[in-house]
């Protein structure tokens, strides 16, 4: 048997973010139309179509790509994998982060079209404020102490619905609602919906994003120093299948 061919894992890393995507916005489109005039019962309605829709993705695309849909795990990954020949090497982050943003954005067009919109309607949602950025880095440091940790600690089976639990629940601890991911960022400017963000916000949710990344990899080596040689099982591990 021979490890999963390139071309798949780059395909399940495409067509998972886009899925994820589509149900991050469709979901936030849905809500504001069943609930209009309640702000909390759409983020409630938002945050758990998006919980249960990451963890179905995990379980569908983890076995052929380890179901990142995120650069900065992909970065956490290589980062802390490099030393022990584990995890992503550097062709393999560009490719993953090529394809998780391409997605993304692919994601939005779809949402926008499945609900009766333009396919592309850039967002005027501003997101630009420093409580924002801080509430990015904590919930984007947070998420890669859950997936390594539950790695290192051969707990990497329960990551999906482990995952998707946290997701939703930083939904409400976190003032910027948890994007927690670059990819996601640039995606969601495409919608002009509940769940979109203003392009000129973007720049600031991704420093916040690489800030969390800084400071989660930074924690994960404090508290396992030997955390790099689970990297290949992020988020999941793969299954080593003919290609």
């Amino acid at each position: 048997m021979q490890p999963i061919a390139a071309w798949r894992r780059l395909l399940a890393e495409f067509v998972g973010t886009a899925l994820l995507v589509t149900a991050v916005v469709g979901s936030g489109i849905m809500a504001t139309t069943l609930s209009p005039d309640d702000i909390g019962l759409q983020l409630l309605e938002n945050s758990v179509a998006t919980a249960f829709a990451l963890g179905a993705l995990i379980l569908t695309f983890g076995p052929v790509s380890g179901a990142h849909f995120n650069p900065v795990v992909s970065a956490a990954d290589w980062f802390l994998g490099r030393r022990t020949g584990t995890g992503l090497t550097g062709t393999q982050l560009a490719g993953y982060a090529f394809a998780q943003t391409g997605g993304a954005i692919l994601g939005s067009i779809l949402a926008n079209l499945m609900f009766d919109l333009a396919p592309v309607t850039f967002s005027t949602k501003e997101r630009s404020a420093g409580h924002l950025w801080l509430g990015e880095t904590i919930a984007t440091a947070g998420l890669l102490l859950l997936i390594f940790a539950l790695a290192r600690s051969g707990r990497a089976t329960v990551a999906p619905a482990a995952v998707g639990a946290y997701i939703g629940a930083a939904y409400w601890f976190t003032s910027s609602t948890s994007f927690a991911n670059p990819a996601v960022t640039i995606g969601r400017a495409f919608t002009d919906t509940f769940a979109g963000i203003a392009p000129g916000s973007v720049p600031g949710f991704v420093a916040a994003q690489i800030f969390g990344l800084i400071l989660g990899v930074g924690l994960l080596l404090a508290l396992y120093p030997t955390v790099g040689r689970s990297a290949d099982d992020i988020v999941v591990p793969t299954e080593r299948l003919s290609s």
